[in-house]
């Protein structure tokens, strides 16, 4: 038995004079079929006005209650109307027994809606009783038309009454105490009306003592703009002491009805406006995609190029240049790229959460801007990155060593070039001819001593040669005009060894015919001539350039150049020597006469140019101590730099090492709620961009030490990139794991999961993920399922249900099921989402049940944009009902949620 039935027997009480008596008058009515003659004129007008209003669905209408009624024909056309239903098929005779059959048909209709018809007959009815007939059109109406009104679980007369209390409570000088005298003055009507429709009525120009106006105003204005006929008459209302209830109840149950639907058409309205809000925020989130998409793959597609660009420049300078250039781009350029880049994979996992949540389709991003092909972009941009470093600074190490061979090149052949002066006039002299025996044995002797200089000399050209041939394999730029020089010199050297050849048979063929000597001068030239090339070799020497990487290296030179100074005592006494066989000389000259005129024939060299070049010597010396030591604290220098680096690289290398093994942590332990995760894994991230000075800092050192040109660091096994790419994947976790820990507070929230709820679904995931990988097997995740009380045993049902399960958290069967996947699916049951259906019954609603909408109506009911937007979207409607300008609403909410599964 419904309720309705159990609060209609509590009326039947009352018409057999039951104990309730609220409604005294209708026991009055049913004992003595007694009517105040005011009253039953009220309720003639009334209920005939209310049966019109049904009755014209039907395209037809009564003139007088008791007669028309008779046949029982429009009796049972209005019961068919007002309750949707068929009656019996009536009988078409004219005859009484014809008649009362069908009234029959109609009370009986009556009592299976569960009324008790107290001591109504059908014959009264067919005699046209009008007490009879009033009585059981009353049934009727409170039956069909006050009985469904529930308001705060009241029913019938009491739930009007309280809706109409609420309705006018706003307005002060309305008293809703009852269904009769507080209806008198008519505000109550105007109050009822201007609450739902307020540019109907001009309220306040209403005044309590005019009645009639207020009446009349409330009747006109319903029938004209609400449908509903004018049921009563003014005149009668303010002429009756006390109105009549039944005529009252049932004109204001007509207002409560037309009203009601309004107020459904307003709920859908909300409805559709949520939805359609939805749609236009995640469109705007798939263009913001799209369009930092474009923006990335864009730049990554610039960059490659210079990045894969190898061709070397001839400078150390423009080298330094290029390697600048570079340096800016990973500390300046690439960083901001590395946040867009993870910042699109957060809004694009949010948005796909989003539509998940909303049962939208997931975001399918345009061809070629999927998160994989920027991935793939990314990893071109990374490889093309890739020793592009290292190959710069490999290029300015060869440059580096290029000059340092092209200095000595160019040292070392004007040094020769500066020796071979002249000597190929003298090699052609024919001095020979005129000269005596003795001037004849020296000048023998004087050749031999330069083929034994030449000789000396072989040494350096071959030197001169083997750099110049280092410097073609290194690929100098200037390689052509060292080859051209070192050509002159060894053609030259050849040419040398013809003229001396020559020179020696002539001298050999006089040599013959001469003789005597002297002792003295041919050791004075014996021996000046190797202390002369000792002393040019040692000044070579100590002018000689040098190039090293380390202390030791620089100690080696030390050492060597302390070795030599070692030698310099020897080398004093062998000079004082050579200049005391000078002396004798002179002294013998001057005893014999000699007629030599002070001139040693068998050598060029004299005793002030010995000394001058020892003078030289000793002068160079302390110019190479200042040299080396300078070096040598450069040395030491960079060696400080390579520890200052080490230092903190060794400190940062781990720290970065740490956290990210503690953000990993902290996402897989559960400490308090998802915002306590959140909290946490926010002041990590605080913590961490709050480091970042440290590695500017480091980054600083770095380029000094590039600028040093150190190129190894043996205090350290961390480099800067190593540093570099730890700190960015650093950034990149913590920003994905909060977005991550975002998104299941997105889903909790949409789906009303409870924060114990989440905080268990986490403690089971927790418990067999055993490796902490954050995703659990097949098996794994059967289990968690069974510790949460899911019925998946091992019969054929329940393999079933776990396949299913899998189904939806692991659509892509990659037998591994995530966090996130678990809570959708966990929280799926339970949802309670808007669906295609619901937003189609809406616009049912606002389109007042047609199959169909139209665009005024749209506009009537909804917020301007969104209106436009779904004018915008809709398609025409075709339907066998359609009319002009008809749209078809229920494609459109399906299109809504694209191909979700509805």
């Amino acid at each position: 038995m419904d309720h309705h039935h159990h609060h209609q027997q509590q009326h039947h009480h009352q018409y057999d004079g039951g104990e309730n008596d609220y409604m005294q008058q209708e026991d009055d009515w049913d004992r003595d079929l007694l009517l105040d003659p005011a009253w039953e004129k009220q309720q003639r007008k009334t209920f005939t006005a209310w049966c019109n209003s049904h009755l014209r669905k039907a395209g037809t209408q009564i003139e007088n209650i008791e007669e028309d009624f008779r046949d029982g024909l429009k009796l049972m056309l209005l019961l068919e109307v007002i309750s949707g239903e068929r009656l019996a098929k009536p009988e078409r005779g004219k005859m009484r027994v014809h008649k009362i059959s069908n009234v029959n048909k109609a009370l009986d209709f009556i009592a299976s809606k569960g009324v008790k018809l107290v001591s109504i007959g059908a014959e009264e009815i067919v005699d046209g009783n009008a007490k009879m007939t009033l009585g059981m059109i009353w049934t009727i109406i409170l039956r069909f038309a006050i009985q469904d009104i529930s308001v705060e679980e009241t029913s019938a007369k009491e739930g009007l009454l309280l809706w109409c209390q609420r309705k006018t409570a706003p307005y002060k000088n309305v008293n809703i105490q009852n269904f009769h005298i507080s209806w008198k003055d008519g505000l109550g009507f105007c109050a009822l009306i201007h609450r739902h429709r307020p540019e109907l009525i001009d309220y306040g120009k209403l005044r309590k003592d005019d009645p009639m106006t207020n009446l009349n105003t409330a009747f006109d204005v319903a029938e004209k703009y609400l449908d509903i006929p004018k049921m009563l008459d003014a005149e009668d209302i303010v002429g009756t002491a006390r109105p009549d209830e039944k005529a009252i109840m049932t004109y204001v149950s007509s207002f409560y009805h037309a009203f009601s639907g309004a107020q459904k058409a307003e709920t859908a309205a909300n409805r559709i406006c949520k939805v359609l809000a939805v749609n236009q925020e995640n469109e705007q989130l798939m263009e913001d995609y799209e369009k930092l998409a474009s923006d990335l793959l864009e730049w990554i597609r610039r960059t490659i190029p210079w990045l894969e660009n190898r061709v070397p420049e001839n400078t150390m300078q423009a080298m330094q240049q290029k390697l600048e250039d570079f340096r800016d781009y990973r500390r300046l350029h690439k960083p901001p790229k590395v946040q867009e880049k993870c910042q699109l994979e957060i809004n694009f996992n949010t948005l796909q959460t989003k539509l998940r949540l909303s049962n939208r389709p997931a975001f399918m991003p345009s061809e070629g801007k999927m998160v994989s092909d920027i991935s793939n972009a990314w990893g071109g941009l990374e490889g093309a990155e890739k020793g592009y470093e290292e190959w710069l600074l490999n290029e300015i190490r060869r440059l580096e060593r290029l000059d340092h061979l092209a200095e000595k090149f160019r040292q070392k052949a004007a040094i020769h070039e500066a020796w071979t002066d002249g000597k190929e006039e003298m090699l052609q002299q024919k001095d020979y001819e005129t000269a005596s025996l003795s001037d004849i044995k020296a000048l023998l002797k004087k050749h031999e001593a330069f083929e034994s200089d030449l000789a000396a000399h072989q040494d350096r050209v071959e030197q001169i040669a083997a750099i110049a041939q280092e410097l073609n394999e290194l690929e100098y730029y200037d390689s052509p005009s060292v080859n051209a020089r070192c050509q002159r010199i060894c053609d030259q050297w050849d040419s040398l060894g013809v003229l001396t050849q020559k020179r020696s048979e002539a001298l050999q063929r006089t040599e013959k015919l001469l003789e005597t000597i002297d002792q003295l001068y041919l050791e004075f030239a014996k021996r000046a001539a190797p202390f002369n090339n000792w002393m040019e070799g040692a000044m070579e020497d100590l002018q000689d350039t040098f190039i090293v990487h380390t202390i030791e290296e620089i100690q080696g030179l030390s050492t060597a150049h302390e070795q030599f100074k070692a030698t310099l005592p020897e080398a004093d006494k062998e000079r004082q020597a050579i200049l005391g066989i000078h002396n004798e000389i002179a002294k013998i000259v001057q005893t014999y006469h000699v007629n030599m005129a002070g001139t040693n024939p068998y050598t060029t060299i004299n005793p002030q140019e010995i000394n001058a070049k020892w003078d030289k010597v000793r002068q160079l010396v302390p110019q190479r101590d200042q040299a080396l030591i300078e070096e040598h604290a450069r040395q030491q220098n960079n060696e400080r730099l390579r520890r200052q680096f080490a230092n903190q690289a060794n400190v940062i290398g781990p720290w970065i090492q740490t956290k990210m093994e503690e953000i990993g942590r902290i996402s897989i332990e559960m400490h308090g709620t998802l915002e306590d995760q959140l909290t946490h894994l926010r002041q990590y991230e605080k913590s961490i961009v709050n480091y970042k000075p440290k590695i500017d800092q480091l980054e600083g050192d770095h380029q000094l030490i590039q600028e040093a040109l150190i190129f190894d660091n043996k205090h350290t096994n961390y480099t800067m990139e190593h540093i570099r790419v730890g700190w960015e994947q650093l950034l990149t976790t913590i920003a994905r794991t909060i977005n991550e820990i975002e998104n299941q507070i997105l889903t909790r929230d949409a789906k009303g999961i409870s924060q114990e709820q989440m905080n268990e679904f986490r403690a089971s995931f927790n418990h067999f993920d055993r490796d902490h990988s954050g995703t659990l097997g097949a098996e794994e995740f059967k289990a968690c399922l069974i510790s949460l009380g899911f019925d998946i045993g091992n019969d054929a049902q329940g393999e079933a249900e776990f396949a299913r399960i899998m189904s939806i958290v692991d659509p892509n069967r990659l037998g591994v099921i995530t966090f996130q996947a678990f809570i959708d699916f966990m929280s799926r049951e339970t949802a309670d989402t808007d669906t295609a259906d619901q937003v189609m019954a809406s616009f049912k609603v606002l389109a007042g049940d047609k199959n169909y909408i139209l665009a005024d109506e749209l506009r009537r009911e909804l917020p301007p944009d969104q209106a436009e937007y779904c004018i915008a979207r809709m398609t025409p409607y075709t339907g066998p009902d359609a009319v002009p300008g008809a749209l078809d609403y229920m494609s459109f909410s399906t299109a809504l949620y694209g191909e979700s599964d509805l």
